[in-house]
Parts: structure tokens; sequence; C-alpha cells
């Protein structure tokens, strides 16, 4: 976000001591009175209008700011109602459903936390929420954990690495569209560029987890099977299901946008969706594309897992983008981000440290407000205009955000992400924190990537060096 600066500029002590009071509300509001983030932001940007009026700004130039930070957020918004009606058309035609089938017909006894977090991956990628994951086929597995008598903090650990793999790569997750569509960079362009992290940390993850599983267990799977047999007998489960998702790979590698993408395979997935849905007429068929899919199966896990999707799902990321997106336009308004961005200058001149300062922000941030979202959005605000001029292309921007945002939220305590997978998972956070190995990993990796350049990509460059 790019905008011209007044003739006024507040001193770096100042911007920074401005920046503390709005952050330190927002966190408070959400933390301990478990308030909304809407509400605190729209307080915050009070605040900041009450600010631009004692410096004699005029309300024109301060509603520009407003408007020119929520105008950068409309393609994301575009891209989330895309998102939700890919969702939608997806359950409908079988495909997550059968991602979900395939994957959990490989769980056994025999090395119970490599699968456990390899299931969680599979169906985080393909449900696109993390915390879905782990409230539905994560409580499967600590029940079975439970069952064997292993560790639930490990369990807990596999799980929650899963899902956030998943909420992290797939191209159905709000938080990938996010990171994407906020710096400007194409969605698979930006999980292609993920993968130099997210490879090594899935792969070491996996290793770690294979080591810590019993070689065997016997115990009744029988959760595990009822979710199974549900599917089928639902008739959810095709080969034919995983068309849209195949037609979606081929033209995501064919660099094909992704608006026409992501319409390509809503398209099939509504086509197919009529022989799955063999009681759907059009009417209710189109209707989803809004509201949602919802499954009337009787099993109240499978239904948790299948009920998502649809424009109406994303009206709650949506306002909280372009909400956070205003007070962004206000901040570069007042010349508050451009001060500390000058107080911060002789720390960004090199490559290492603007992408420690940048993940050291992102994490800094979830731990302050607990909340991902705005660790992504703020995060990316701030340092887009050093990573232009520092000529580095905006992907590498969008990877860090995801490494040290979207991750580190499950592991606070009072972070959105921490509270409720404590109250779903039945674990404390601070015990299974230790064996989030991927989320432990991923903003490690990225600063030592910074540091030693590797994968760092300039600006004109054609892939990762």
């Amino acid at each position: 976000m790019k905008q011209e600066q007044l003739n006024f500029t507040f001193k770096p002590m100042e911007a920074l001591l401005i920046t503390i009071v709005l952050l330190g509300g927002i966190g408070t509001a959400m933390i301990f009175g478990g308030v909304v983030p809407h509400i605190p932001i729209v307080i915050s940007i009070m605040f900041l209008l009450g600010l631009g009026l004692l410096k004699k700004v005029s309300i024109k130039e301060l509603e520009e700011g407003l408007t020119d930070g929520a105008k950068s957020g409309l393609g994301a918004v575009l891209i989330f109602f895309f998102i939700g009606m890919l969702i939608s058309s997806w359950m409908a035609s079988g495909t997550i459903p059968t991602f979900i089938y395939l994957a959990l017909d490989v769980v056994n006894g025999k090395f119970f936390y490599a699968i456990a977090f390899v299931v969680s991956s599979i169906i985080g990628v393909s449900v696109g929420s993390s915390l879905t994951t782990a409230a539905t086929i994560g409580v499967a597995f600590m029940s079975v954990s439970t069952a064997l008598g292993l560790s639930e903090a490990l369990t807990a650990g596999a799980v929650i690495s899963g899902a956030f793999f998943g909420d992290k790569m797939s191209p159905l997750s709000d938080t990938t569209n996010l990171a994407s569509m906020i710096v400007k960079v194409d969605l698979f362009e930006h999980i292609k560029n993920m993968a130099w992290t997210t490879g090594p940390a899935f792969i070491i993850s996996f290793i770690l987890f294979a080591i810590l599983s019993p070689d065997e267990a016997a115990s009744d799977f029988s959760k595990i099977e009822i979710l199974k047999n549900t599917l089928i007998d639902q008739g959810y489960v095709h080969w034919y299901s995983l068309i849209p998702f195949l037609l979606l790979t081929y033209l995501a590698i064919k660099k094909v946008s992704a608006m026409i993408t992501l319409s390509a395979s809503i398209l099939s997935a509504l086509l197919i969706g009529f022989f799955v849905q063999k009681d759907f007429g059009i009417n209710k068929m189109l209707n989803l594309l809004f509201d949602g899919f919802t499954s009337n199966t009787g099993v109240k896990e499978v239904d948790s897992l299948l009920s998502r999707g649809g424009m109406e799902s994303m009206f709650f990321s949506i306002s909280l983008v372009l909400l956070a997106l205003s007070m962004g336009g206000l901040l570069f308004k007042l010349g508050i981000i451009p001060s500390l961005l000058e107080g911060m200058k002789k720390f960004l001149q090199k490559v290492p440290a603007l992408i420690a300062s940048t993940a050291g922000t992102a994490i800094g941030i979830n731990f302050l407000l607990g909340e991902q979202y705005l660790s992504i959005l703020l995060t990316g605000n701030t340092f887009q205009e050093s990573y232009d001029k520092a000529g580095l292309h905006p992907k590498n921007l969008s990877r860090v955000l995801e490494d040290a945002g979207t991750v580190i939220n499950p592991l606070v305590p009072w972070g959105v992400c921490g509270v409720f997978l404590t109250g779903v998972l039945g674990v404390e956070t601070i015990d299974y924190l230790p064996y989030t190995f991927f989320c432990l990993l991923s903003p490690i990796l990225t600063i030592v990537y910074g540091i030693t350049g590797f994968t760092i990509t300039k600006k004109g460059e054609k892939a990762a060096v």
C-alpha cells in the first residue's frame, strides 16, 4: 500500500508510541474483553481520525486515507467470494469428502503420530481451515490416542502441525489468500514459493513424529470407521469427484489466473454435484454458492466437517480485512508507518535484517493481539515498500507473512487459535507447544533462508535461486 505522504511527519518515537497504544488497545479488548477484532479496530480508526484533526488534516484527506486503504483489498475480497463458492461446490461434488475418506483410510495403530500429522495435513488442505480440521478429525485422533494410552500432548501437536500445514498451503484457506493478495502476488505463485520453506518443515516434522510414534498399537478405531462408513453411505465418495481438484491443479500449473482457475473448478464441481446430490435441483445447487453446503447425515463429526463454504461464510473475514486495511490507510496518510520505517531504516538496509524484522513483527503482533489476520495485514502493509526498495520480489514478503504469521497463532495461549484448540482438544497450549514441530520450524526456516539468501527472489527473476 503506497500512499502520498503529507508535508509533516511524526518522529519515530512518537509513531512507535501511537502504534503501541493502538495495538495494546486492540489486544486488550480482544484478549481480556473477548471482543471481536472489528470493534477495537473501528475505535482505533476513530482515534486516528481525531489525531488527524488535531494535526489539522482535512476531513477529505482522512477519508482518502480510509478509502485508499480499503481499495487495496478489493482483489482479496473478490478472491474470498470465489473461495467461499469453491468450498461449497466442492462439498456438493464430493471432492472434499472423497479426500477426507482417502486420508482416513490410511489410519492405523502403527506410527500413530506421523499418520495423525499426515492425515490432518491432507484434510487441512482439503477444507482450507485449520480450526475445522482440529475440531473434527483432530477430536477423533485425540479419542483414539486416549484409548491407546498415548501422549495427548504429542497427538495434539501432530494434529495442529498438520492442520496448519493445510491452512498455510491450501488454495481454499483465507490466510493463504490474504497473504498473497495483501502484497499483490498470484495465489498459486505464492503457494509454489512457500513450498521452499514448507516442504522441509513438513519432512522434518514427519520424521520427528515417526520417530516418536509407537511401532505397534492396537485399539478401537470405531470413530474413524464411523466417519468413513458415513461418507460411503451418503454417496459422497467417487473417483470422478476429484475432477474439479485435478482441473484446478492443471490450470494452476499452467499459470492461468486465479480467478479463471477458481471459476472453472467451481463450474465443474457444480456439474458433478448433480450426479452426487441426486435430490438437488438447479435452485438449490446455485443457492449453496451463497449459503454454503449443509450436511445432514446425523453424524455430528461428519456434519461439522462438511457443512461449510458459501459467499456468506466469508463476510467475517472480508469485513475484518476492509476495516484493517482502512486503518492501515490512515496510518500511512498520517505518516505513522513511514516514520516507523524511517526509524528502522538503518536496520532494514540488508536483506537478512529485513526478513528477520518482518518475521519478528508478525510473531510480535500474534503475541500482542492474539490474531493471525492482523499479523498478516499489518505486517504486510508495513514492510511492502521496504521490500520494493530492496529490490525483492513481493512473494518473499507473502511467504514470510505465512511462515511467521499464520502458523504462530496456535502457539499463543491467549490467541484466537490457541484458546480454540485448547478447548476442542483438551490439551493446554503450553503442553502441546513443544510438539507443534511444523509451526516451530516454519519461522526458523524463513529466517535462515533470509540470512543465507537461499530461494530469495529478486524482482524480475523467474524463480527462486
